[in-house]
Parts: structure tokens; C-alpha cells; sequence
């Protein structure tokens, strides 16, 4: 990648390693799916202005995506973030979305993998199991298990979103916020009692921490993403994003106290390693698959 494309990487890796660190500060005082209610709200806003019609056929799986990730992805990831106490575990467990995502490709769409990259996904799920008997999640095993679902959801939209056509990412990321405020409202209000009545009293901090989520995390940091992916391989761009979970990591010891054990260490290697070697294995398919002139 040329100087500009990585300084792009680098503000898409500040931007969401950031986010866990400001959203867990404003979880402190806004309950986790009315914040996310609010981050799309606030998403909502100027990119009301550019929604595209979804092509005919495609309702039903925009639905269905929006569904999967704006509501139980989202809403259950700032749950897990939440109940954590901590940054470190949620942003490793999160990456466990991929080699899920690459197990439903397999099972859904058929993709095929190699025994490599089958053990790449063994050795990040075995991560999963030796961070999950760390002292710092074991005081809080919900966390791990939600964090577990959220990352499933991820998975599913994201093979969803791999047959939704003739949407940029704008238009995506618009149709996810208008469609998912709605539902994250009705969930707040019927398991979050008192949180909407609450909101004018919450800090200026609460607040920063949901515009954050909505507009460098969302905006900049999956608008920098598409320009990106539409450069490069996904397989290329991926292995940088290993630098969110441990940036993350960084930021929960230097500024909320973090203190991970060798289990989590060994863990979230063994999850990131993974991960890795996933990516790795898609760069070199994609490099070696034919291309259309030489068919």
C-alpha cells in the first residue's frame, strides 16, 4: 500500500480502537441498546441524504442485514462491553467473528477452505477457551458469552451482506441506522426501564461518546474502510485491523485499569493468530485465482 492508503489504515484503526474505550464511558451512564439506538439516530442524520433504493428482490435481505447487525449485533456488543468491566477481553473476542463468518461462507454459500485455514479457525476458537479462564473474564462470564453472540450476528450479516447488491456503503450504513432506531427504542423501553428519561441528565461525556460511535467510528472509520476494500483485496486489508483488538488492549490498561493475565495474553494471541492465518490464507486464494482475461 502507498503512504496515503496506510495513514488511511492507521485513522481506521484509531477510530475503532478508540470507540471501545469512549463507549465504554458513556455505558456508564446511557443503558447499552439505547445508546446504540442513539449512535444510529445521530448516523441517521446526514446520511438520511443519500440512501439508495435497495435493487428489486433485495428488501428482504437489507431487512435481514439490518436486523442482524444495527440491532443484535451492536445492541449485544455494548451489552457484553458493559458487563465486562474491561476493554481488553471485548475487543479480542469480537475478532472471533471471522473465522465464523468463514465457517457460514462454507456452509451457506459453499465456499470451500483448506485444512490450513480449518485449523487457523480451530486455533482461534481454542483461544476463545484459554482467554475464557483468565481471572478477568471469569469474574464476568456473561460478558464472554454475549460477546460470543454478538460476534455470531456479525457473522451472519456479513455473509448476508456478501448477496446484497447495488448499495454503496452509505447507503448501507443509512438503511441499517433508519431501520434499526425503531426496534433498539422498543428494546430499550421495554428491558431498559428509566434509561430514556434519564437522558437529559447524562455528561457531556456520554454524549461524546455516542457521537464518537456515530461519527468517526461509523462515518469516517467504515467510509475510510470501503474506500479501501475497494482498492484492495478484503483478504489485504484485514490483517491491519488485527492492530484494533491490540490497540484496544493498549488503551483499557493505560486509561481504564486493565490488567490481563497470561491466560487472556495467550488467549487473544491464539484468537489474533488465527485470525491472521485466515487472512492470510484468502490473500493467497485471492492472488492465485484466474483472472477474467486469462479465462
Amino acid at each position: 500500500m502507498p503512504a496515503r492508503d496506510l495513514f488511511f489504515v492507521l485513522l481506521i484503526v484509531l477510530a475503532w480502537a478508540g470507540n471501545f474505550l469512549t463507549s465504554a464511558l458513556a455505558l456508564r451512564e446511557i443503558p447499552p441498546f439505547l445508546f446504540t439506538a442513539l449512535r444510529f439516530a445521530l448516523l441517521a442524520l446526514p446520511l438520511a441524504f443519500f440512501l439508495k433504493r435497495p435493487a428489486p428482490g433485495q428488501w428482504p435481505r437489507l431487512v435481514a442485514v439490518c436486523l442482524c447487525l444495527g440491532v443484535l449485533h451492536f445492541g449485544l456488543s455494548f451489552t457484553a462491553l458493559k458487563l465486562a468491566g474491561d476493554l481488553s477481553s471485548p475487543a479480542i473476542v469480537m475478532q472471533s467473528y471471522v473465522p465464523m463468518t468463514t465457517l457460514l461462507a462454507w456452509w451457506w454459500l459453499g465456499e470451500r477452505f483448506a485444512w490450513r485455514t480449518g485449523l487457523a479457525i480451530a486455533v482461534s476458537f481454542a483461544g476463545v477457551l484459554v482467554l475464557g479462564f483468565d481471572p478477568l473474564v471469569l469474574d464476568r462470564p456473561a460478558a464472554l458469552a454475549v460477546m460470543l453472540v454478538s460476534a455470531a450476528f456479525l457473522a451472519v450479516g456479513t455473509v448476508l451482506m456478501k448477496r446484497l447488491h447495488g448499495l454503496d456503503v452509505y447507503s448501507q450504513q443509512g438503511w441499517t441506522a433508519v431501520l434499526s432506531v425503531p426496534l433498539l427504542l422498543a428494546i430499550s423501553l421495554a428491558f431498559e426501564p428509566g434509561g430514556l428519561a434519564a437522558l437529559p441528565q447524562v455528561s457531556g461525556v456520554a454524549w461524546f461518546g455516542a457521537l464518537y460511535a456515530a461519527f468517526v467510528s461509523s462515518l469516517l472509520g467504515h467510509g475510510l474502510y470501503y474506500v479501501l476494500v475497494q482498492r484492495y483485496p478484503v483478504a489485504q486489508v484485514t490483517p491491519w485491523l488485527l492492530l484494533v483488538p491490540v490497540l484496544a488492549v493498549g488503551l483499557g490498561v493505560a486509561f481504564w485499569g486493565d490488567r490481563p493475565g497470561p491466560r487472556l495474553l495467550l488467549g487473544g494471541a491464539m484468537v489474533l493468530g488465527g485470525v491472521l492465518l485466515i487472512a492470510v490464507r484468502a490473500l493467497r486464494k485471492a492472488r492465485t485465482a484466474p483472472r477474467a482475461e486469462d479465462l
